[in-house]
């Protein structure tokens, strides 16, 4: 018996064009009326894994910024971490020695430097819907931070050399240890310590009392390893790595395949609502 279906976003729910398809949407509406609670776990800001909520029509507590807010809304959160303003400068400083791109991730909005660099990363990276999270350049970030400092939910580092790269960790690991850093398609991830996508799901499952063995964990990118390996059930996407369905209990279709509805019809299909089956229970022992 399941009761939580966490699902990623990217290459997971959405196809590769950027798509929710009705069937995704039809298989989730199925698993809701078996009273299983749906969230998302994402490394997008809030406010656009929001708008891929709304049109499941999800009303539940979403895991974003890879864990740093788990939140129904902004003004109602359950878990928020940041890395505070003076630290945020401290990095950012740091950062403009090298020839990278950098965006500050806000609750409200992104800011980044204006440097241009070859990264197709930065291309394919959903900044959000302007309306909904704005997103602004600048010349220089540590001059906008010194008149305006900010606390950061999480930093995006975009590189063009794997040297640099490599140069980079190694300055920001060793100068910012309790910053938590990881490195995957081109890009660096800097969060505040101790979040991931499993600790975001861990504090959403105490406050339901749905413990990780009751959870359906859904994703296809290398932050979701840790919470796929710990979940209940663990589903690795077809167009996942192999590192990622090397973990998994179960792999599906790809998701231009629209493996979430597949999954979901061929393993919820028997389950049954948890009512039902203490009426069950009620009759038995009668």
């Amino acid at each position: 018996m399941y009761k939580l279906l966490a699902l990623n976003i990217d290459g997971t729910l959405l196809k590769s064009n950027g798509k929710l398809e009705k069937k995704t949407k039809e298989a989730i509406d199925f698993v809701k009326k078996k009273d299983v609670y749906v969230t998302l776990m994402t490394s997008r800001n809030f406010l656009s894994a929001k708008k891929v909520a709304k049109a499941l029509k999800l009303d539940s507590y979403l895991v974003t910024f890879r864990g740093a807010l788990v939140a129904k809304s902004l003004e109602e959160r359950l878990h928020a971490s940041v890395i505070p303003a003076q630290k945020t400068f401290d990095i950012v400083h740091v950062l403009e020695h090298f020839d990278c791109n950098v965006r500050l991730l806000h609750e409200r909005y992104s800011i980044g430097n204006r440097k241009k660099i070859k990264n197709n990363m930065i291309a394919k990276t959903i900044l959000g819907d302007p309306f909904f999270y704005p997103a602004q350049f600048v010349d220089s970030l540590s001059d906008v931070l010194r008149d305006d400092p900010i606390d950061v939910m999480k930093i995006d580092v975009f590189y063009s050399k794997e040297d640099e790269c490599d140069e980079i960790v190694e300055t920001i690991t060793h100068a910012f240890p309790d910053v938590s850093l990881s490195v995957s398609d081109g890009k660096i991830e800097l969060l505040p310590t101790n979040v991931s996508k499993l600790n975001g799901l861990i504090r959403l499952g105490n406050e339901l009392g749905i413990s990780l063995k009751e959870m359906v964990v859904i994703g296809d990118h290398l932050d979701d390893m840790p919470a796929i390996e710990a979940a209940g059930l663990g589903v690795a996407m077809g167009n996942a790595s192999k590192e990622v369905k090397a973990v998994a209990d179960w792999v599906t279709r790809s998701n231009d395949q629209l493996g979430v509805a597949y999954m979901i019809k061929e393993h919820f299909r028997k389950q049954h609502r948890p009512q039902f089956l203490r009426q069950i229970r009620t009759i038995e022992k009668k």
